[in-house]
């Protein structure tokens, strides 16, 4: 399978699970990242404003907050193919943008130079255990992740885990992969 046809396979088995059971995932997924040392010990977070089917990262931008943390926000620029993180202190700070998704509004957020994000949680659709990732097809995150130097961590539904995927010269794995179970890597 190419990684289209087991993006599309995944995405159809998140789409199926019910209201209960992603309640249930994600506060395990909430839970797991709070407590682990990859985020205590950081003080800075990068993380995307879910959308759709993807884990709600609202809780998680809102335990940040409230614990001191400084929170980033993706900012994908599609003429450039790369991706910028601004600083947000509020939802109010976003906007609505292509394909609904919502990012920080430039005028009114400071971007930060990556290096200085200490924990960055990186969306995905599938991965494998060596921390390999099939994302939404843009490629953003691999280049921004090139020459980052601090931890990633991606989280998951085990349903989302997969024993291989195809992997090419551009792809960057994450670190640390948290199921509902807890680290896997």
């Amino acid at each position: 399978m190419n990684k289209a046809d087991i993006r599309q396979m995944i995405i159809s088995k998140l789409k199926k699970i019910t209201d209960k059971e992603r309640y249930i995932i994600e506060n395990a997924l909430l839970k797991g990242l709070v407590e682990s040392n990859l985020w205590k010990k950081a003080n800075s977070i990068g993380i995307t404003i879910s959308h759709g089917f993807e884990w709600d990262t609202s809780d998680l931008i809102k335990t940040a907050w409230k614990q001191g943390k400084q929170v980033y926000a993706p900012k994908c620029l599609p003429s450039e193919r790369e991706m910028v993180f601004y600083r947000i202190e509020n939802f109010n700070q976003l906007e609505v943008v292509y394909y609904n998704l919502l990012e920080p509004k430039p005028q009114e957020t400071k971007p930060v130079e990556k290096n200085s994000i200490d924990l960055i949680v990186v969306p995905g659709v599938v991965f494998d255990k060596a921390g390999y990732r099939i994302g939404f097809g843009g490629g953003y995150y691999d280049r921004f992740l090139a020459d980052y130097q601090n931890e990633t961590v991606s989280l998951l539904h085990t349903e989302q885990l997969v024993d291989c995927i195809p992997i090419d010269s551009h792809d960057i794995a994450v670190n640390h992969l948290l199921t509902e179970k807890g680290l896997v890597k």
